[in-house]
């Protein structure tokens, strides 16, 4: 792994984080709450993270070869994004923090649905799957477990700051705006529904 692949992947990394999906709907409910962007992000941060170390650890390669397995991943990480959708729907986000939305514990419910948002989403892992391995050398001086894992770092550095601005933009952009921010934030979760729905879907015509 030289520096023109470490370049090409985070070129990729950039794309792939920058198509808005169920982690930017996420990153916006979470902005126009206030005090949970932190744990929100650091939770999908984990979700991204948790699939570098399972593709390092060639786990990635064993379940991709077992269709039933990854398929019942598929249908649980679909139904869990129509879950957090739903929610997110019918319980509109506004930009006036509750008392609840400082709490210790509503920021760590914050980083467990953030962490299920990119750790059961079976497209995130797949990418990592079929992505990683292609930016590494077997004549590498490190192994390519080790390379794996730095590139897997910079695509969660990416993430980080991608998924912070999306955040921040939306608190910014909507923090006079009651009726707007509901609106976005019920448009967002219709789009979790939707992409969870596609998911199952797409496992269950197979």
């Amino acid at each position: 792994m030289d520096g023109a692949d470490v370049l090409g992947f985070w070129a990729v990394s950039i794309l792939f984080v920058l198509i808005p999906g169920a982690d930017w709907a996420y990153a916006i409910s979470a902005g126009l709450r206030g005090r949970v962007v932190a744990p929100a992000v650091a939770g999908m941060l984990a979700g991204h993270l948790g699939a570098t170390l399972l593709v390092a650890a060639g786990v990635g390669a064993l379940v991709a070869r077992a269709p039933g397995l990854l398929g019942g991943l598929t249908i649980a990480g679909g139904v869990y994004l129509v879950w957090l959708g739903f929610l997110t729907f019918t319980r509109p986000a506004t930009p006036q923090e509750s008392a609840e939305a400082s709490t210790g514990s509503s920021r760590a419910r914050w980083w467990w649905k953030g962490l299920g948002v990119s750790g059961l989403n079976p497209k995130v892992f797949l990418l990592f799957l079929a992505l990683l391995p292609q930016f590494t050398s077997r004549f590498a001086p490190w192994p390519v477990p080790a390379q794996i894992m730095v590139l897997g770092l910079i695509h969660v550095a990416t993430c980080a700051v991608v998924y912070l601005a999306v955040a921040v933009t939306a608190r910014r952009l909507l923090s006079a705006r009651p009726a707007g921010a509901r609106i976005i934030s019920r448009v967002s979760g219709a789009v979790v529904v939707g992409l969870g729905v596609a998911l199952i879907v797409e496992q269950l015509l197979r």
